[in-house]
């Protein structure tokens, strides 16, 4: 049950590595899973690399995307939700809490509609003591229902990183199970050793595995934010991030992954989980634990709002009116995913002071755009000062304008030609480079003043 970021890809391999099992995604999104059957598979409504092939090896053979919730679920003996649980916005918990309406609904559908034994998977990221709230609700279905339904839950969260989904899904580090009905426990186990070794395959009791996932983004995001201060903290007193970066990621007790200085973290899962945590937290007392996972959210923002403020301050102070070239919204490369891009939160703050952005991303659409913006291309209303519109020529937008920020490391900017675009740009001109992607190799050709993130050296093409 949906057939979003999760489910989408997570049933696609299954049913890739499993040809003998049937795998139905459904969504009461008429329109998603039209997409999802799209012919054309260019207009499949998630973009991750490796995911069109294995659409195309295994839809309509065992590998079903439907609308039809009652039939689906009635023919499952196993059913994975992987639905959507976003912060909630208003009421208790308002700004922390996940809300659960679509996991309630699903569980109420899997009572309504389900026949015999049915094993339902938590896959979506949920706070700890979710289960208990399906339990509780199956519980109330099978015990007035004449047929005598039964119902195992387990938790079996996922661990993807967009952009490589795919490949997480294909070679996990580890799968999780949580779970207290072993022989459901062992079933699942069962699809996942079709292709993945059992040592991987971990077992816990269903509050770990729901704590385990909140934990593991929580500790990841914790070391993005980490490094973004100590990026700050280069800028200023002369240190280059890349030195520090690679002398502590040399060590073993400390590794180098996540320690890539950016414009800060983005994506569905680390606010989410780490606000829940901070949640929890605070729900059972421990609000000084609350503070601090608190403090990794506050780093995150700071970052973001910097950035924004620095480039309102190397271009003297003011960017009304300025043309600035904006380029990658997504919140990393490889995903067509903007939910919490640091994107949003710079643009926002650019157009609120007078900016005009010309934007470009691969994958994203302008629809997209607008959503996150709250604000239509072209759009300059009494709320917003400046205005904003979508580009697909780089080398045309950059005509005549102020500056260009690179704000997603693409593979496309990767290799640009730095040269061309700077001298196109309106001198004096601006690169602020938030990913560190221009090599240090060509800046003394660059017809511009350049800002990389973490690295005071390169303040000004002198």
């Amino acid at each position: 049950i949906g057939a979003g970021y999760v489910g989408g890809p997570t049933m696609s391999v299954i049913a890739d590595k499993c040809p003998n099992i049937k795998v139905t995604v459904i969504d009461i999104d008429d329109k998603k899973i039209s997409s999802w059957n799209d012919v054309d598979l260019r207009n499949l409504p998630i973009f991750e690399p490796g995911l069109k092939e294995v659409i195309e090896r295994c839809r309509n053979k065992n590998l079903f995307f439907s609308s039809d919730i009652k039939k689906s679920i009635s023919e499952a003996d196993m059913i994975f939700i992987s639905v959507n649980t976003p912060t909630k916005n208003k009421g208790f918990g308002a700004g922390y809490a996940s809300d659960l309406k679509w996991v309630e609904s699903s569980a109420r559908q899997v009572a309504e509609f389900s026949q015999g034994h049915t094993i339902i998977v938590e896959k979506s990221t949920v706070p700890v003591k979710t289960a208990e709230l399906i339990q509780e609700i199956l519980k109330s279905s099978s015990s007035s229902d004449e047929y005598k339904k039964t119902f195992s839950v387990l938790s079996s969260p996922e661990f993807l990183a967009e952009g490589t989904a795919i490949k997480d899904l294909e070679n996990p580090d580890r799968v999780l199970i949580g779970g207290e009905d072993q022989n459901a426990m062992e079933s699942l186990s069962n699809i996942y050793k079709n292709w993945i070794p059992k040592e991987k395959i971990l077992k816990t009791n269903i509050w770990s595995s729901e704590l385990s996932k909140l934990t593991a983004n929580a500790f990841l995001a914790q070391r993005v934010s980490s490094i973004n201060a100590i990026s700050a903290l280069c800028e200023t007193t002369g240190a280059e991030i890349s030195e520090v970066v690679m002398a502590i990621g040399s060590d073993k007790r400390i590794g180098s992954k996540f320690l890539s200085p950016s414009p800060g973290f983005g994506g569905s899962c680390f606010k989410k989980d780490i606000l829940n945590l901070v949640y929890l937290c605070r729900f059972y007392g421990l609000n000084d634990v609350a503070n601090y996972w608190e403090q990794v959210m506050f780093m995150n923002n700071w970052q973001k709002h910097r950035i924004s403020s620095l480039i309102i301050q190397k271009l003297f102070g003011t960017v009304s009116s300025k043309k600035i070239l904006i380029l990658g919204f997504s919140f990393k490369p490889e995903t067509n995913d903007t939910r919490e891009s640091p994107a949003i939160e710079i643009c926002k703050d650019l157009i609120e002071n007078g900016a005009e952005l010309l934007i470009n991303d691969p994958k994203v659409s302008k629809v997209q755009i607008e959503i996150e913006l709250g604000l239509k291309e072209f759009e300059n209303n009494n709320r917003n000062i400046g205005k904003w519109q979508f580009i697909t020529d780089i080398n045309k937008a950059a005509e005549n304008a102020d500056a260009i920020v690179i704000v997603t490391e693409w593979e496309e900017y990767k290799n640009l030609n730095w040269r061309k675009l700077s001298d196109l740009l309106r001198k004096p001109s601006w690169i602020f480079d938030t990913r560190g992607i221009i090599p240090i190799s060509l800046l003394k050709e660059l017809n511009s003043y350049y800002w990389q993130i973490g690295s005071p050296s390169k303040n000004y093409n002198d």
